[in-house]
């Protein structure tokens, strides 16, 4: 498995070379011009193209894809007009434009739109399963650097000068170390734990489907030691929960699911109060395991709430607030939740135009899925993404994941009839 043209080329040697740009500290800065170049690249060929183009070589860009076009260009729409209405200077409003849409909402319909290109998903599948086994070599070494007391920081990339947005996204760590635990978590190519859990949940659902009984089995494994080794509470959680409703999911139109579903949803009637206290327990236990951090993550998305609502409800802020008060232990207003944050920045015209696309990604993928394998994995990252965005800023984290958005793209321009009873 090879890339056979250009834009396979530099999706192939973009993502096998992952842990190159992370020691040189450009991931953050690579991913966002590959999406730019690689979006003119296609409006390039778009533009071109004439009515004698072979049907092999035509681009059409699918409904999906222009939803999440339009929404994001409201996302910047909402941050302009959150910054004229804090009076913030023009050279402000240009340096969020650049940090907080161009590097990041606006990743959201570039992968996908790059999915247009001819890029074959099996390529996507094989590259992530080499990232896979070069993970599986590289977390021994980063534990055994964690027992022998290295040092966890190896330095500051100085990209870290022309990023514009704060040092965690330049670090090259040997690992991490949890600050209530004192154990060791992984990193590897991501800026914080947490991250890493996510790239690993969306990780597993790009191999399943690789051709190479070998290759999918490596990406496999090394996507649960990538969760495993994060020590993510919710990378964990869905690692387990989501491929079953996943599954569920893609085949709802098979009788035998349907009647399971049934069953079940008889026997959670009959049982509600109990499973009711099941889930209270659950979550106090799941809270407890690293209480500070829930606690920071309630109290930052207290304050996102009130300050949103009182504050600026319509455009937001315009920009997550840089250090939080002490009780929150400085981590900034906005961050460590995606709705939260979206509040915060953009207000509810912010929110609004992410969640009707990721709405409408999921009831297209959830319908396509039924009989697409490709739509299958798409709506598995779909459900990954979502389950993420009550813990991450995932827009942010675009930069490590993108090849996923590149993978629902390719889902979009996919073929498939919507007639699910057939």
């Amino acid at each position: 498995m090879y890339p056979q043209n250009f834009e396979e080329k530099i999706v192939w040697y973009s993502i096998t070379g992952i842990y190159i740009l992370y020691l040189m500290g450009a991931q953050h800065l690579l991913a966002p011009g590959l999406a730019w170049f690689l979006a003119f690249y296609l409006c390039k060929k778009l533009w071109n193209q004439t009515e004698d183009t072979p049907p092999e070589e035509r681009i059409t860009i699918p409904i999906g894809i222009w939803v999440w076009i339009i929404c994001m260009l409201f996302m910047e729409v909402a941050l302009v007009a959150a910054h004229l209405d804090f009076d913030m200077s023009l050279f402000k409003t240009i340096k969020s434009s650049i940090n907080f849409f161009i590097r990041t909402w606006a990743l959201f319909a570039l992968f996908p739109l790059i999915g247009c290109l001819k890029i074959r998903p099996q390529l996507i599948y094989r590259a992530i399963c080499i990232v896979c086994l070069q993970s599986l070599i590289i977390i021994p070494i980063c534990y055994v650097a964690s027992l022998i007391h290295l040092k966890s920081l190896l330095y500051v990339s100085p990209l870290f000068k022309l990023g514009g947005v704060g040092a965690e996204y330049y670090n090259v760590y040997l690992y991490g170390v949890d600050g209530e635990t004192h154990q060791a978590r992984l990193y590897l190519f991501t800026p914080w734990a947490p991250a890493l859990g996510l790239v690993g949940d969306l990780y597993f659902f790009l191999t399943y489907k690789e051709a190479s009984k070998k290759w999918r089995w490596i990406g496999i494994i090394g996507a649960a030691a990538m969760v495993w080794g994060s020590a993510s509470r919710l990378g964990i959680l869905c690692f387990l929960i989501l491929p079953v409703v996943n599954f569920v999911l893609c085949y709802f139109s098979r009788p035998i699911v349907q009647l399971g579903t049934g069953i079940i949803s008889f026997l959670a009637g009959l049982f509600g109060l109990q499973i009711i206290n099941w889930a209270k327990d659950f979550k106090a236990q799941f809270d407890g395991q690293r209480a500070g951090s829930s606690r920071v993550r309630e109290i930052l998305g207290n304050l996102a709430m009130y300050r949103w609502k009182t504050e600026a409800p319509i455009w937001g802020h315009g920009v997550a607030e840089p250090k939080g008060p002490p009780v929150a232990a400085g981590k900034p207003i906005g961050s460590h939740h995606a709705w939260f944050g979206l509040l915060f920045t953009n207000g509810i015209v912010g929110l609004i135009a992410f969640a009707i696309p990721l709405i409408w990604t999921f009831i297209e993928f959830f319908i396509k899925a039924q009989k697409s394998d490709l739509a299958k994995i798409a709506l598995g990252v779909v459900l990954v993404l979502f389950f993420y965005s009550f813990a991450e800023n995932i827009e942010s984290l675009i930069y490590v994941y993108w090849p996923a958005l590149v993978i629902m793209g390719i889902a979009f321009k996919e073929k498939v009839s919507f007639n699910i009873l057939s």
